[in-house]
């Protein structure tokens, strides 16, 4: 790790996440002091997390060690997890018992899953936000069949995906395509026809996003590869082995995935504004209302009533804005207001099957949508080694499928280790 100046202005990033990396990145070289807290040693790439839960990537290729990205750009690295801001003394408390002290704060914790009160949801739903959500959920999926597989469980796997945006529809189109490629090969005494895979969406459309003609394209794509999607079904209720439709009506489900939406953090500390979604209210340069000095971007951050959407590209942008912000702060500059500028939305439904909505009404969908997803995902992946890994996995997936090739599977893999400050 590169010494830091004596002396020199002090920012602490919470989170490590798109938006923490991206601000993080953009004050590498300006002789600022920043350290990036996580409460993990690594970052994890959720948009390819359904790969690791469905067995087609392993966790490290998804997992990118902090320490590495803090030394890239010059900064320190500290584990811990935030416990509170005391913001007479502007510092920040961490859960051990540290305390760093700051001159500005980036908030860029992610949020959590949020169950909007429906009972059973919690305790009976897994989900699927975090590195260690997806491994479990391979695991439950992974166990259900080869319980089956052994006659140690018998009857049907009935599989409920709660939730129509991007993760449950990815989701759902690759648990489809397991059953239906897959299964035969890796367990073939499980009937694959006895494997049931249900997406269930509140609203009256999947992946809400993006232009009506893709919507009922990845609709389609998901009925002819064997799911039953449920649109306008609300879920009043979530139990062992069953849903509750708001209608009254019970579905029998083995295992459920809840991917309905997210919510805010917890409270750390004083009681900052919170907006939409529990998420922190920030004013047009992206600092919390009532603060000069705390910034929050990406997932955890709201600006108005009228939001961006909770992906990547726009956490990436604002980590970029909050530091830019920041540097002007430091030269007596006024701030800006921050900008989203589209690049573009894509989500993928399966092998050659994917929609992608870019500016100036460019649309794509099919092989070639897919291939542009596989190609960005990989190319934004962190690490070359990652990028290796993954591309070497989804090729053996894709290119085995076709002819019988198995499930990969195995025990979880340690996270990248943290490598000692020196």
């Amino acid at each position: 790790m590169r010494s830091q100046p004596a002396g020199a202005a002090a920012v602490v990033i919470i989170g490590g996440g798109f938006g923490g990396l991206a601000a993080l990145n953009a004050l590498a070289g300006t002789g600022i002091s920043v350290t990036l807290v996580d409460r993990n040693v690594y970052s994890t790439f959720q948009p390819l997390l359904y790969q690791v839960a469905t067995a087609g990537l392993t966790s490290s290729d998804v997992a990118y060690p902090l320490w590495a990205a803090a030394r890239k750009a010059g900064a320190r690295f500290r584990k811990g997890e935030l416990a509170g801001i005391d913001e007479a003394a502007a510092s920040v408390l961490l859960a051990d018992g540290g305390k760093l002290r700051y001159d500005y704060l980036i908030l860029a914790t992610g949020v959590a899953a949020a169950f909007f009160g429906v009972p059973g949801a919690a305790e009976h739903s897994m989900s699927l936000y975090t590195r260690k959500d997806a491994v479990r959920l391979r695991d439950r999926l992974m166990t259900e069949l080869e319980q089956r597989s052994t006659r140690q469980s018998g009857g049907d796997l009935a599989i409920t995906v709660v939730g129509g945006g991007a993760t449950g529809v990815e989701l759902a189109g690759t648990l489809a395509e397991l059953r239906n490629i897959a299964l035969p090969a890796s367990f073939p005494e499980v009937d694959p026809s006895a494997v049931h895979v249900r997406l269930i969406e509140q609203g009256d459309a999947l992946i809400a996003p993006f232009q009506p003609g893709l919507r009922e394209y990845a609709r389609q794509q998901l009925i002819d590869r064997g799911v039953e999607v449920r649109l306008g079904a609300a879920i009043k209720e979530v139990s062992a082995g069953r849903v509750l439709l708001g209608d009254g009506t019970s579905l029998r489900s083995d295992v459920t995935v809840w991917a309905a939406g997210v919510t805010g953090p917890a409270d750390a500390g004083p009681a900052l504004p919170r907006g939409r979604g529990g998420r922190y209210a920030v004013g047009q340069d992206l600092r919390v209302e009532g603060q000069d000095r705390i910034f929050a971007v990406g997932d955890v951050a709201v600006q108005g009533d009228d939001p961006v959407a909770q992906l990547a590209q726009p956490a990436i942008q604002e980590g970029r804005h909050a530091a830019g912000q920041i540097r002007r702060l430091m030269a007596g500059q006024p701030t800006i207001p921050f900008r989203y500028h589209d690049k573009g939305t894509m989500a993928t439904i399966g092998h050659r099957s994917a929609v992608v909505q870019l500016p100036r009404g460019i649309r794509l969908r099919g092989t070639l949508a897919w291939l542009v997803w596989l190609a960005l995902h990989l190319v934004t992946l962190l690490g070359n080694r990652n990028r290796l890994s993954a591309l070497v996995n989804l090729s053996w997936r894709y290119l085995t499928w076709s002819r019988g090739g198995g499930l990969i599977i195995g025990d979880e893999e340690s996270p990248p280790a943290q490598q000692p400050a020196r």
